[in-house]
């Protein structure tokens, strides 16, 4: 009995780490994807800001999305991110500043003031695309993020296509590392999270 409790528990551990492996190695193929397209609009994912200031990870999302507007492949430039812990200014106001210094137009920036997660970033994105009558955009984050970041978009019903940061300062072999686990490890908590919402939602309806 015993040997056959320790099997299952072996036989378990094995299948979460190959789970894991799988998932991950998806993750870091999709971080290659790049759609070189025209859409209406960008959607910048917000990051850390200190003492108004974007981090390196930030401005590189901000950079991106500032070239794409120059490149003209959007007309429209959508910032997320709320105040973070000891700042005074949001983290998308941060990135319109930046935008406008390089030569944006104020009326072509929107922005959200009030997520705080990437879930929530895009959440309010989708209000003003909503509210905007947007019809397709470009999201724009570091790309190991990439496929969550578009999973969560799929599912709140975003029209949008992957569009790494080009210049990540996620460079090193240990950050990398340790960000697509930290990624494999949120992914499964949004693929858990999907299947349980729709049991619910098939439940409620069923009723």
């Amino acid at each position: 009995m015993l040997r056959n409790i320790r099997r299952i528990i072996l036989l378990l551990l094995i299948a979460s780490v190959i789970t894991f492996s799988v998932l991950a190695g998806s993750i870091y193929q999709f971080s290659k994807k790049n759609n070189d397209i025209s859409t209406d609009a960008v959607i910048v994912l917000g990051a850390s800001v200190k003492n108004a200031k974007p981090s390196p990870v930030f401005l590189a999302r901000i950079n991106h999305a500032i070239s794409l507007y120059k490149n003209k492949k959007i007309k429209i430039l959508i910032f997320t991110g709320g105040v973070g812990l000891n700042e005074k200014l949001a983290e998308a106001e941060v990135a319109r500043k930046i935008a406008l210094d390089a030569g944006v137009p104020y009326e072509k920036i929107y922005i959200d003031q009030i997520s705080t997660s990437t879930r929530e970033n895009l959440i309010e994105a989708h209000k003003i695309i909503k509210k905007f009558k947007i019809e397709s955009t470009l999201i724009v984050s570091d790309p190991l993020h990439m496929k969550r970041a578009m999973a969560i978009a799929i599912e709140i019903g975003i029209p949008a296509y992957s569009s790494p940061t080009q210049t990540s300062e996620i460079k090193s072999w240990g950050n990398k590392s340790k960000m697509l686990f930290r990624e494999t490890y949120y992914y499964i908590g949004f693929l858990y999270s999907s299947v349980f919402n729709k049991s619910i939602f098939r439940l409620a309806n069923s009723e």
